[in-house]
């Protein structure tokens, strides 16, 4: 048996299917955090809370979809949903030890790095599941958890946007990382605040205003951000760099490891024996396995 040189991991491509299914997943979710910015005086945006039941009726069969579109355009198989169901369990046991303490939450870290090495789609699936396993083990499900979950995937989904995934490597992929993570965690913070926004009463001259100009509820969004969650954003972007640097090299080599040897992509071809190995042993067939 033969078998050529292992090709270093990719991330899971992306093809026309899948893209359809984070697009149309994405759209949905950007409709859900800002439809009171178009709301009328007269429109009930204190039920925003509400949206919660419909939002994840519609998330749901989205996430099956982007995982179904990934596997027939990428060709995975059971093995990767075996490693997403092991990342997903491991990323909700992390959220627990910083209970949210001014916002250490050290599961996004991992979110980034595996990202990274397992490319958008995977990541997307990746950050909502485990944000929805993490809420059921910490008995943290309420009207805010599907919100979560998108927030969550597109922030594992960037990290496996990140350019030069086959060249970048080393200390310089780390620090594009780390000012990733950085950046994205108050990203996070700030979408979520969206959310919460239009229903939680904010310092004076920072409310939601039904009906009033969108520029001008988007000023005073800027005051409720930086009056109620610069802090924690800053906790939560601060820890993100710190393990992406002291753990996040060893991390990547294990996860594009794991990656490498399970293949998800692996084209079975069959190479004729040579002359002399046939006359040696004909009955024998040889196979080579290998990325596309």
């Amino acid at each position: 048996m033969s078998a050529r040189r292992a090709a270093p991991a990719r991330p899971l491509r992306l093809g026309p299917r899948a893209i359809a299914a984070l697009v149309l997943i994405s759209v949905v979710g950007v409709l859900a955090f800002g439809w009171p910015l178009l709301a009328d005086s007269s429109a009930a945006v204190t039920s925003h809370s509400a949206d919660a039941p419909w939002l994840f009726a519609a998330l749901l069969p989205l996430l099956v979809a982007v995982v179904v579109a990934t596997i027939a355009d990428s060709g995975m198989d059971a093995k990767a949903v075996a490693m997403l169901g092991v990342l997903a369990a491991v990323g909700a046991a992390l959220r627990p030890l910083g209970a949210g303490t001014a916002g250490l939450e050290p599961m996004f870290f991992l979110m980034v790095l595996s990202g990274r090495v397992l490319g958008p789609g995977f990541g997307f699936v990746l950050g909502s599941v485990t944000m929805f396993a993490s809420a059921l083990l910490t008995g943290g499900v309420g009207p805010w958890m599907p919100f979560q979950m998108l927030s969550m995937g597109w922030f594992a989904m960037g990290a496996g946007l990140l350019p030069g995934p086959d060249r970048l490597r080393g200390r310089g992929e780390l620090l594009m990382l780390c000012a990733y993570g950085f950046v994205a965690a108050f990203a996070y913070g700030t979408v979520m605040n969206l959310y919460g926004w239009p229903i939680v009463a904010g310092p004076s001259g920072a409310s939601f205003v039904a009906g009033d100009p969108v520029h001008e509820n988007l000023a005073r969004f800027v005051v409720y951000v930086l009056a109620t969650s610069l802090g924690w954003d800053l906790g939560r972007a601060a820890l993100t760099v710190v393990l992406t640097l002291t753990v996040g090299g060893t991390l990547l080599k294990a996860l594009r490891r794991a990656t490498r040897r399970a293949n998800f992509e692996a084209q079975v071809t069959f190479e004729a024996p040579s002359g002399s190995r046939e006359r040696e042993a004909p009955h024998r067939t040889y196979v080579t396995y290998g990325p596309e």
